[in-house]
């Protein structure tokens, strides 16, 4: 009988390094990939000025429809 739990805990360990084995190995590959994607294919942003300021305008456009979603839906709400 204990020969048997020996065997079944060699088993696991086995089973449970070659999950962490090829899960490390996949990590890698997909960091590698990231950085050779990165390499060849550039973010092609804009500086961060005009990223800004362009983000700040869209925000306040964004801000503005939101609040009036809201408006619209709590109204409607207490019609119903």
């Amino acid at each position: 009988m204990d020969n048997l739990v020996i065997e079944s805990v060699k088993f696991m360990i086995l089973g449970m390094g070659i999950v962490y084995v090829l899960l490390a190995f996949i990590v890698l590959l997909t960091n590698l990939q990231a950085k050779i994607v990165a390499k060849y294919f550039p973010d092609k942003s804009e500086s961060s000025s005009a990223r800004t300021v362009k983000g700040a305008t869209t925000t306040a456009k964004s801000d503005g429809a939101l609040i009036a979603a809201i408006a619209a839906a709590i109204s409607h709400y207490k019609k119903s």
